[in-house]
């Protein structure tokens, strides 16, 4: 598969101005933004997302998840997204909610929100 250009990835994380900095020059918020650059230059079949808005401010937090949503509408890529956050789950064509390591909850959205619909 064509890897995405490094420039453009770190565009879509809100860093292509610093694209010719080093990790100790970058805050923590944005090595994590770098992370989650270098998933999506890939263009993997699978993005598996931990948190990816767990230790960012609110307009970074939307910034990254329309990064994702841009490549899972674009290139296909399957993305699981774990979250704390609930109001993310509206992105989601399907939401499984887990307890002490088992599925308690499953919930399909017919029409899944946009990354500027919600509130957190």
């Amino acid at each position: 598969m064509d890897p995405l250009d490094p420039a453009e990835a770190l565009r879509l994380v809100g860093l292509g101005e610093r694209l010719d900095h080093f990790p100790s020059q970058l805050s923590g918020g944005e090595q994590q933004r770098v992370a989650i650059a270098r998933a999506i230059a890939k263009r993997p079949d699978i993005l598996l997302c931990d948190e990816p808005t767990g230790s960012l401010d609110y307009e970074t937090g939307k910034r990254i998840l329309e990064a994702l949503e841009q490549v899972n509408r674009e290139t296909g890529t399957l993305t699981v997204l774990v979250t704390h956050n609930a109001a993310i789950g509206s992105l989601a064509d399907r939401v499984l909610r887990m307890r002490d390591g088992r599925i308690v909850h499953e919930q399909r959205n017919a029409k899944r929100a946009t990354p500027a619909d919600i509130e957190w």
